[in-house]
């Protein structure tokens, strides 16, 4: 499972020309599940994100998590995040199918809003999505058990 995080002074992402989801201060993260992720890399990456200290304090120094900063998060599924480029045109194999994706993306999704607001893009559709990098922070993390 990889994660890009964008630290963000606002975010949304829309389907069809509609909003389906938006954020003020906080990250949107880009999820890329791989065919042999599970619940224990899910848990393990929700747990890192919203923990990571990536938001500056008093003193100008990113010291305090989403959570410290009462952030939101707008988690997007992309499954381009494992591509292969053997040649011209990107290889998804190592992307997981996509019903087992969406079970895991949801996943991920509920184990977050247990503990911050999150919003969401609409899984396996279209998406145009709109940020305001703050920063610039992008961050990426994986976790491979």
């Amino acid at each position: 499972m990889k994660l890009i995080i964008q630290r963000v002074s606002q975010a949304s992402v829309e389907v069809d020309n509609k909003i389906v989801g938006q954020i003020g201060k906080g990250l949107m993260v880009l999820i890329g599940i791989k065919d042999t992720d599970s619940e224990q890399e899910a848990d393990y990456l929700v747990n890192k994100l919203l923990k990571m200290r990536i938001f500056k304090d008093d003193e100008g120094k990113m010291n305090r998590s989403v959570q410290d900063v009462v952030g939101e998060l707008l988690l997007i599924s992309q499954f381009t995040l494992y591509s292969s480029h053997k040649k011209h045109r990107p290889s998804f194999h190592k992307a997981m199918n996509f019903k087992d994706a969406e079970l895991l993306y949801n996943y991920f999704c509920e184990k977050c809003s247990e503990n911050i607001n999150v919003e969401t893009g609409s899984f396996g559709d279209y998406m145009e999505v709109k940020l305001v990098n703050d920063g610039p922070v992008t961050i990426s993390i994986e976790k491979e058990f």
